[in-house]
């Protein structure tokens, strides 16, 4: 069983519905739907909670899931990854480090060098983009 997310009401008026849903509840949005599943501009991805930075667009890869996809984090550290069996499934959670912001999951059926999928929700991160 995963650990619950802090959902106090400053989370509430600091997120859309959607974000909080998403972030602080562990939702999904609808695969097609976010605005960086197709997105191909060049910057940095950062928790939409807190900010800190967590993905570049350098390792972002389309892989047809309907979800943004990087084949590794900015950094390591600034992810957390922990066990998932809800759903009847067995997944790998991804939260941010900082904040606990649930992200989405990761599969090991990326392209190289690393064989993994991040598989984020759209609004769990913004990007910032580079000029």
């Amino acid at each position: 069983m995963t650990e619950q997310h802090d959902t106090s009401p400053d989370w509430r008026q600091q997120l859309t519905p959607e974000q909080f849903y998403v972030c602080r509840e562990k939702g999904t949005e609808p695969a097609f739907t976010g605005k960086y599943t197709d997105c191909t501009a060049t910057g940095t991805y950062h928790c939409v909670c807190c900010g800190q930075a967590l993905f570049s667009s350098e390792h972002k890869f389309h892989s047809g899931c309907g979800w943004p996809s990087f084949w590794r984090p900015l950094h390591a550290e600034s992810l957390k990854e922990q066990a998932d069996n809800s759903h009847g499934m067995r997944r790998v959670e991804v939260t941010c480090r900082n904040c606990d912001a649930h992200l989405g999951h990761v599969f090991p059926d990326g392209p190289p060098p690393t064989g993994l999928r991040y598989c984020i929700n759209s609004v769990s991160i913004v990007l910032k983009e580079e000029i």
